[in-house]
């Protein structure tokens, strides 16, 4: 938890009533003090004070849980004197808001009642706020969309916000690629190991496989050069100071997918013989998510690689680990 301080106001009181921030958090609470929860709801500190002393006392909620101190420092004449000053979280700050008698506390209540029967009857709730900086890619989606349907359909308010909700992630992802702060994810750590050997061996049997159907030549998946496979699981396995380069398993596909197609370690056959090396790999490493990998979308993450700026490799191999989510 970050200091706070009365200068600091982490909460105020939209106009529809809402509690909001005014920054950015990490945790998934927030904090103020009895003068910030009195500026917000209005009241004199004392009367917010009676009303904690009542919430604990009725055992609505528990202090221990709910109430953290921090040191702070106040001015006092010349001298700067440091005091501990209780924080109170957002459950206490929201059950004070159902107590509190002042306009901005029925406010509070009206938002928070609309906003739970809105949770309760349509399943779900949206904060218009966080969403707006993903208006313009939710809106050309949903324009997309529109343009494949015939003349006579529309889509209605509730079909939008069915979009909203369903592809959430989509927005954020695609803005966060347009910005480049598109960022890798992995859940699968441990032992996700790669020789070259394994990989030839896996490819070569691909190779015979192909060859049988008539759907390849002598030179799919033939070396340019001795090395070239080598080369790319030692880039995908590599580390610094004893620690992985890519600390995911999710990461070394993502990059095996990435190398195998962009370096043409071979004659003929690159992009099937990555894809091969990459969905190969996700059940070696018995990546849970692989599934999320079905036949079109490993040849569109193959293609897209393909045609890719070489200077968006980290975004490229970024985007495939967000799909295996």
């Amino acid at each position: 938890m970050k200091n706070k301080s009365s200068d600091s106001l982490v909460v105020y009181q939209a106009s529809n009533g809402a509690i909001e921030l005014r920054q950015d958090i990490t945790n998934n609470t927030i904090w103020a003090s009895l003068d910030e929860i009195a500026a917000l709801f209005g009241r004199d500190k004392s009367v917010i004070s009676r009303h904690l002393s009542n919430i604990y006392k009725e055992r609505e909620l528990f202090k221990k849980a709910t109430v953290a101190k921090n040191a702070t420092v106040q001015k006092e004449g010349a001298r700067d004197v440091v005091r501990e000053i209780e924080y109170y979280n957002l459950d206490a700050i929201i059950s004070v808001g159902y107590r509190v008698n002042s306009k901005t506390a029925t406010a509070f209540r009206q938002w928070a009642t609309k906003t739970l029967r809105e949770h309760i009857t349509k399943g779900y709730t949206i904060n218009r706020t966080q969403i707006g900086k993903n208006y313009t890619a939710f809106m050309k989606a949903v324009g997309d969309i529109q343009a494949l349907l015939p003349e006579h359909v529309t889509l209605d308010p509730k079909s939008i916000l069915e979009l909203l909700k369903e592809f959430s992630s989509t927005w954020v992802s695609l803005e966060a690629y347009d910005k480049d702060e598109l960022k890798p994810l992995g859940k699968t750590k441990g032992a996700a190991k790669l020789t070259a050997q394994e990989i030839s061996t896996a490819i070569s049997s691909f190779r015979d496989t192909l060859m049988k159907q008539g759907a390849a030549t002598e030179l799919f998946a033939q070396e340019r050069a001795e090395g070239s496979v080598e080369g790319i699981v030692g880039n995908v396995m590599q580390s610094f100071g004893g620690k992985s380069v890519y600390p995911s398993a999710e990461e070394k596909a993502a990059h095996l997918l990435y190398f195998m197609v962009k370096n043409h370690p071979f004659s003929d056959g690159n992009k099937r013989s990555g894809a091969f090396s990459f969905v190969w790999f996700l059940r070696k490493a018995r990546i849970r998510t692989a599934r999320n990998i079905n036949p079109a979308a490993l040849t569109a993450l193959t293609l897209l690689i393909a045609e890719s700026d070489p200077e968006r490799k980290g975004q490229m191999t970024a985007l495939i680990t967000q799909i295996l989510q």
